[in-house]
C-alpha cells in the first residue's frame, strides 16, 4: 500500500532548506482546498450509481480502454497534477500513483481515497470527489495513472527516441510530405511501436500508456499525423523516468 512520504533532498542549506519546508507546509494545507474541475466522460458508459470494486477498464483490449486514458488523462491534469505530479510523477509530497498496484487491493484503496478524502490530525490533505466527479470519472483516471511507465522505464530507449524526434523534426521542417518520405516514417513507427511494447507499468497494469505509444498512433501517414507524432515526442521524452 502507498502512504504518502514528504522526503527533501539531503545537503541542502539551511534557508534553502526552511523555505523548502515552508512551502512544502502551504502545499499540503492547499490540497484541501482543490476546487474539482468537471470532467467530461461523454465517451465511456455510465457504470451506473452503484461504485464499483475494480477497475473495468483494466484490459488494454476492451472497449472503452483508449477513451479511459484520454477522459483519465484530461481529469488528472486538471484535478490531481498538482498534488501528486505532473505524469503522475510525484514530487514527495502525496503518494505516487503510478506505484499503486493495478489490481482489487490497489482499487479498493484509490476508491477509498478518491470517494472521501484524506484528512490528518485535524487537516483536510486530500478532498473527496467521489460525489462531485462521479465514478467514470474516477476509473478513467485510475486507468491513467495505472498506465504511467515504470521508473526510468524508458531510459535504456532514449538516444533512440531522440533520434525518432530529431527525424521527425526535420522532416516537418524540410515541408516535405507524408507520403513522400513514407518509408522512413514507417521505419520509424515500427520502432516505435516496438519499443512502446517493451515497457513495463509500475503498478503492473498489463499495458503501458507510453509516448512511443502515442507518438506511433499518430503516424497514421497523413502531414498532420507527422508534426503531432513529433509534438508528442518533443513533450514527452524530457519528462520520461
Amino acid at each position: 500500500m502507498i502512504t504518502p512520504k514528504h522526503l527533501l533532498p539531503l545537503g541542502l542549506l539551511a534557508s534553502v532548506t526552511a523555505v523548502v519546508w515552508s512551502f512544502a507546509t502551504i502545499e499540503l494545507r492547499a490540497h484541501g482546498d482543490v476546487t474539482p474541475q468537471a470532467v467530461d466522460t461523454s465517451g465511456l458508459p455510465s457504470l451506473g450509481e452503484k461504485w464499483l470494486e475494480e477497475n473495468p477498464w483494466r484490459d488494454p483490449n476492451g472497449e472503452y480502454w483508449e477513451a479511459a486514458l484520454e477522459v483519465g488523462s484530461s481529469a488528472y491534469n486538471q484535478n490531481c497534477a498538482r498534488c501528486h505530479g505532473l505524469g503522475a510523477v510525484s514530487g514527495g509530497l502525496a503518494p505516487d500513483l503510478r506505484k499503486l498496484e493495478a489490481n482489487m487491493s490497489g482499487d479498493e484503496w484509490y476508491l477509498e481515497r478518491f470517494r472521501n478524502g484524506y484528512t490528518q490530525n485535524g487537516i483536510t490533505k486530500m478532498p473527496g470527489f467521489g460525489e462531485l466527479l462521479g465514478q467514470e470519472a474516477a476509473w478513467a483516471i485510475r486507468t491513467y495513472t495505472e498506465t504511467r511507465p515504470g521508473e526510468n522505464a524508458m531510459e535504456p530507449h532514449l538516444d533512440t527516441l531522440q533520434g525518432h524526434r530529431d527525424a521527425l523534426n526535420e522532416h516537418v521542417a524540410s515541408g516535405k510530405s507524408a507520403e513522400s518520405n513514407a518509408e522512413q516514417l514507417t521505419t520509424v513507427k515500427d520502432s516505435l511501436v516496438e519499443i512502446a511494447g517493451k515497457l513495463e507499468t509500475a503498478s503492473g497494469a498489463p499495458k503501458a500508456d507510453s509516448a512511443p505509444r502515442r507518438a506511433a498512433a499518430a503516424l497514421d501517414g497523413s502531414d498532420a499525423g507527422v508534426a503531432a507524432a513529433a509534438e508528442i515526442l518533443t513533450i514527452g521524452l524530457p519528462a520520461a523516468k
